[in-house]
């Protein structure tokens, strides 16, 4: 009688979810046509990277996010703002005032510079609709903790009035030190969220990279949810190798994006992952795909 219930219970849940794969359930096994059955839900809101498609003509990157459901590119600077206007598309973290990645707010000799850029860039990114701007900690070249927090805060601090009275959030972003930005300094959440609390601004906030969160620190869930008011963009890829968010790596989007949504977030997610196929058209799909993935 225990065997029979037991397999009469296994039944059941392979009947159970064999439903569910019916009722419009997207997974990384979906088909492109069966992907494109299914409109966007409307819970995220959408973005992509502009530098993962730069074989891509930037006009028929933003006809291609139109036609996918979406309308908004990350990391594009000024001189192609009126590409995305021209299609409607939004600039959902804009760039061009960074100097680099390794030379930033940690050392003080960037400063001049980098006040002068975001100076003139706020009110650009303000002036065109729109709303965050990216920046960068920068090497540690032996700069400990603590000076790199006061460093970051000092400088930070200087066009925080700026970025206020125009209404744009400049964004750090986290990157990994293991294996692709070997001695960036705002490589873990703890560190960001600590610099956040010493700028003291709602206008300065975290691009939490869930790809690069990943290789340095793992438990991407918890910490989002520990630490998501300091969290104002997100960027996925692939672990390892930043590939397509798919089978093929060790994360699992759609369970992420849940949390996200559950978390009542309202910023945009960027597709940051590098798309295996060579073709154009093979890319988009690939695009697609993730973007279907993350929708929850």
């Amino acid at each position: 009688m225990a065997n029979q219930s037991r397999r009469v219970a296994i039944k059941n849940l392979v009947a159970g979810t064999a439903a569910l794969g019916t009722a419009n359930m997207l997974t990384s096994f979906n088909t492109p046509e069966e992907i494109k059955s299914t409109a966007l839900k409307g819970n995220i809101n959408h973005s992509v990277c502009r530098w993962c498609y730069g074989s891509i003509p930037l006009e028929d990157l933003c006809v291609a996010v139109k036609k996918i459901g979406f309308s908004a590119i990350d990391l594009v600077g000024p001189k192609d703002w009126p590409t995305l206007q021209k299609h409607g598309i939004f600039s959902s973290m804009c760039n061009g005032a960074e100097l680099n990645l390794v030379d930033g707010w940690n050392d003080k000799k960037f400063h001049p510079q980098l006040i002068k850029n975001y100076s003139e860039m706020i009110p650009l990114v303000a002036k065109a609709g729109y709303k965050q701007l990216i920046c960068f900690s920068g090497s540690r070249r032996g700069i400990d903790d603590e000076t790199g927090w006061n460093n970051c805060a000092e400088g930070l601090k200087q066009i925080m009035s700026l970025a206020e009275k125009n209404k744009v959030v400049i964004v750090m972003e986290l990157l990994n030190s293991k294996v692709n930005h070997k001695d960036y300094q705002c490589d873990k959440t703890a560190w960001g969220v600590e610099l956040c609390k010493r700028v003291g601004s709602e206008n300065f906030k975290l691009l939490y990279d869930i790809y690069h969160m990943q290789i340095d620190e793992g438990d991407v869930i918890r910490t989002i949810k520990d630490n998501h008011q300091y969290i104002s963009h997100y960027h996925t890829g692939g672990v390892p190798g930043r590939n397509e968010i798919d089978e093929t790596q060790e994360l699992y989007y759609p369970a992420i994006m849940k949390a996200i949504v559950d978390l009542g977030f309202k910023g945009y997610v960027a597709q940051e992952f590098i798309p295996t196929p060579k073709a154009n058209e093979e890319k988009l799909v690939s695009l697609e795909k993730g973007i279907r993935i993350c929708d929850v």
